[in-house]
C-alpha cells in the first residue's frame, strides 16, 4: 500500500531530479566587457613551459571565444602539427618560433601574428634560446561546430 509519505518523497525526488537536470542544461553565461590583469592571471606549469588561461566561454555572437598564454621553453613544440574544424589567432609576444603552414616551417618573432585556417594543418615550435610566449585566441561559430559532429 502507498502511503502518503511514500508520495511525498517521490515528488521530492522528481523535483530535486528535475532541478538538476534544468541546472545542468543552462547554458554558460556570456563573456561580458572586462580587463584581465596580467599578473592575476594563474600560471599552470606543464611539461613544455606554462600556460595562462585568460577566459573561455560564449559570446553574444560566438558559441565560444577562448584565449590562453602559452610560453614554450626554448627547442620544445607545444604539440604536433594539428588541425581542429575552428579558427584561431597566434599573437607572439616574445621569443622565436616557428609556425607550421602550408607544410614547411616558417621562423616568425615578437610581434609576429599568425592565422589558423579551419581543419588546415599548424602547429608551433620554439626555435630560440629564450622561453618564447605567444598570445591564442580561438573561436567557435555555430557552422564550425556543427563541423565537429
Amino acid at each position: 500500500m502507498i502511503t502518503r509519505r511514500d508520495v511525498t518523497v517521490a515528488l521530492v525526488a522528481v523535483s530535486v531530479a528535475l532541478g538538476v537536470v534544468a541546472v545542468a542544461e543552462q547554458p554558460a553565461s556570456v563573456l561580458q566587457t572586462t580587463a584581465f590583469d596580467w599578473e592575476a592571471l594563474p600560471v599552470q606549469r606543464t611539461e613544455v613551459g606554462a600556460v595562462r588561461q585568460v577566459f573561455r566561454g560564449p559570446t553574444a555572437t560566438l558559441d565560444e571565444l577562448e584565449m590562453h598564454v602559452t610560453t614554450l621553453n626554448p627547442g620544445l613544440a607545444s604539440h604536433e602539427p594539428h588541425r581542429h574544424p575552428n579558427e584561431e589567432v597566434v599573437i607572439v609576444k616574445e621569443g622565436t618560433v616557428e609556425w607550421f603552414v602550408a607544410g614547411t616551417w616558417k621562423r616568425v618573432g615578437p610581434g609576429s601574428v599568425l592565422f589558423a585556417a579551419s581543419n588546415q594543418p599548424h602547429g608551433i615550435r620554439n626555435v630560440g634560446t629564450t622561453p618564447a610566449t605567444y598570445h591564442v585566441v580561438n573561436w567557435t561559430s555555430l557552422g564550425a561546430r556543427e563541423k565537429k559532429q
